[in-house]
């Protein structure tokens, strides 16, 4: 289908909601990775690499909670359909002024896995952030979005990612401006 072409698939004709039937669709190998970043103080990011935080490392929660939200999926979001997930990882990186998270998920399903990896970026951030709040309130929750998706009908996306991107050695990407 061209762009600007394209229809909501989760609507019917008069406009009601709809879970797509997917029961049609190819069985495909799936992945998707997306990222976000929580913006701190130098206060809560000193606190953070001490850890000093009265309730623990944020870093291993967030990866935690991540990981758990992924596989709540279908929970979250309404229409989403429960898949069989095969692999989950969820990366939580200090930086100089906050933290880097990403969101690697992988399935072999008749639809794609974008929100399973949004959603853990997003249940991750939101960690960090209640994990950090009684140091300050003030961080910002920013960035999250889909870096890349592969398999499915639609083929694979990668997101232009800004020259100032790098891979880490584990192919992470980050930005050297927050390192």
């Amino acid at each position: 289908m061209k762009r600007g072409t394209q229809k909501l698939s989760h609507y019917r004709k008069r406009g009601e909601v709809n879970m797509v039937d997917v029961s049609q669709k190819q069985v495909t190998a799936r992945t998707a990775v997306a990222t976000g970043f929580v913006k701190m103080s130098p206060q809560v990011v000193r606190a953070v690499k001490r850890l000093h935080n009265p309730k623990g490392n944020p870093l291993e929660v967030a990866r935690i909670a991540g990981i758990a939200a992924v596989k709540r999926t279908a929970e979250w979001i309404p229409l989403c359909h429960p898949l069989p997930l095969t692999y989950i990882d969820v990366t939580a990186r200090l930086c100089k002024n906050g933290i880097e998270l990403q969101s690697r998920v992988t399935a072999t399903a008749q639809t794609g896995v974008e929100m399973e990896a949004l959603v853990g970026v997003t249940a991750a951030a939101l960690t960090v952030y209640d994990m950090c709040k009684a140091i300050d309130k003030s961080m910002e929750i920013s960035d999250i979005r889909l870096l890349q998706k592969t398999g499915g009908k639609s083929g694979d996306y990668f997101a232009r990612v800004s020259k100032k991107m790098t891979r880490t050695r584990a192919g992470q990407l980050h930005s050297p401006a927050r390192s």
